[in-house]
């Protein structure tokens, strides 16, 4: 028991209480986010679809997603990153409450863009309130335990969501509603702004041109698009691989649910053990596990199969993605770190766009198995480009590294763990 406390004060010790409130407000948003786990199987299965039609419209998510990135980032950096959580959680709110109502193809399609082109500016914003609370040696702690948060929530709420699923899309998708309201009444009441003040701000061309010329970063995130347009295969090809072997919305969740359980028992024992690996190794094994995960579907069409998949790229983004984080945290200015943060959010929003795309359109010309052999092509070149890039990225974070500022005493909130 002794050890047990000790390796949860290791993990939770000393964050400020503000990061804690955003922590349980991710948590009540997250128990219920269901729209892009469940999207392809509600136009297909209840909206009468094909497979390409489904794709084309969950692109549209993808590219709501890529501008919710930079947009967020923007509005982050110049209204406040309080403001735009607020905001970005009651939009959504209100798109996905009117995506369960709609049946013109048209509407779905629109609303299925709002959804993300409005509720995912709280993640830039988010992600920026946190490197300014919390101090850079903090922070991959920091990012670790909000990533493992969204995987507690979502393992939770996607074994009831799956039986929910069965029985009504309208009550999963107002209960997703009502968690984006309740969080965004957290941030309210709860949550100050965490800005630092007296930044000098960058015009909103001028700073979106200096993240775009940082090289350093910049190809980073092209490995981390490629990555992520593997990883988020989940999103279409899998379950519409799953129901062409017989297994429905209750075993896809399963197996989600299972990544997220994953998540939440192995982030704790594993993140603790990799600190002082070096990350491009570690972002490296993270695509390569990727590529695996998705690459044994090839040979799959049971339950069993697809478990092993799910658990291989569950194991890869334990592994990469509070790396990947923590990365642009530290590779960001003060004045433009809502900016960094929305760039790296907008590679989430280019890979949904981008990946149901083509797995729609591959799966109905060649077949799922050609899909995931691409899959596990594409993963291992960016295993190789991570390893290959890697040099730059380390001389940039040795030099800020040197010349970090500390938090602002704006930011500095009494440390009060509240697990």
């Amino acid at each position: 028991m002794q050890a047990i406390a000790r390796r949860f004060a290791a993990a939770t010790g000393g964050l400020p209480g503000v990061f804690w409130t955003m922590w349980w407000g991710l948590i009540v948003n997250r128990l219920a986010s269901f729209v892009i786990a469940f999207l392809s199987l509600y136009l297909v299965r209840d909206r009468g679809l094909r497979p390409a039609e489904a794709g084309r419209i969950l692109a549209l998510y993808g590219i709501g997603f890529t501008i919710a990135g930079p947009l967020g980032g923007l509005l982050a950096d110049r209204i406040g990153r309080r403001a735009t959580m607020i905001a970005g959680l009651l939009c959504g709110a209100g798109s996905v409450g009117a995506l369960a109502f709609a049946r013109a193809p048209a509407l779905l399609a629109f609303f299925t863009f709002l959804c993300a082109a409005t509720g995912d500016m709280y993640r830039p914003a988010m992600s920026a309130a946190v490197a300014d609370v919390v101090p850079p040696a903090d922070r991959a702690r920091a990012y670790g335990l909000v990533y493992w948060a969204v995987n507690l929530a979502l393992s939770v709420g996607l074994v009831i969501g799956g039986l929910v699923a069965e029985r009504s899309f309208i009550a999963l998708f107002l209960a997703d509603a009502g968690t984006s309201i309740a969080a965004a009444a957290i941030v309210f009441f709860r949550v100050p702004e965490t800005r630092p003040a007296g930044l000098v701000h960058e015009p909103a061309l001028r700073g979106l041109l200096k993240v775009a010329g940082d090289r350093p970063f910049l190809s980073f995130l092209v490995l981390h698009l490629a990555a992520l347009s593997v990883f988020v295969q989940w999103q279409l090809a899998l379950p519409l691989d799953m129901s062409a072997h017989g297994l429905g919305p209750s075993a896809y969740a399963f197996l989600m649910a299972l990544n997220c359980a994953g998540v939440v028992l192995l982030q704790p024992l594993i993140s603790p053990r990799l600190g002082r690996v070096d990350a491009a190794l570690l972002l490296s094994l993270s695509a390569a596990l990727f590529g695996l995960g998705y690459g044994v579907n090839s040979i799959g069409g049971s339950l069993a199969v697809y478990g092993v998949g799910t658990a291989l790229w569950t194991v890869g983004e334990v592994i990469g993605f509070p790396v990947a984080s923590t990365l642009v945290a530290n590779l960001s200015p003060p004045a433009l770190r809502g900016r960094y943060q929305g760039a790296f959010s907008m590679c989430w929003g280019i890979a949904f766009t981008l990946a149901p795309l083509g797995a729609g359109e591959a799966m109905q010309r060649f077949g799922s198995r050609t899909l995931w052999l691409i899959c596990f092509a594409v993963a291992v070149a960016v295993s190789f480009g991570h390893l290959i890039t890697a040099e730059p990225r380390r001389r940039r974070l040795a030099e800020l590294e040197r010349g970090a500022p500390t938090p602002t005493a704006e930011a500095q909130v009494v440390a009060s763990p509240q697990l």
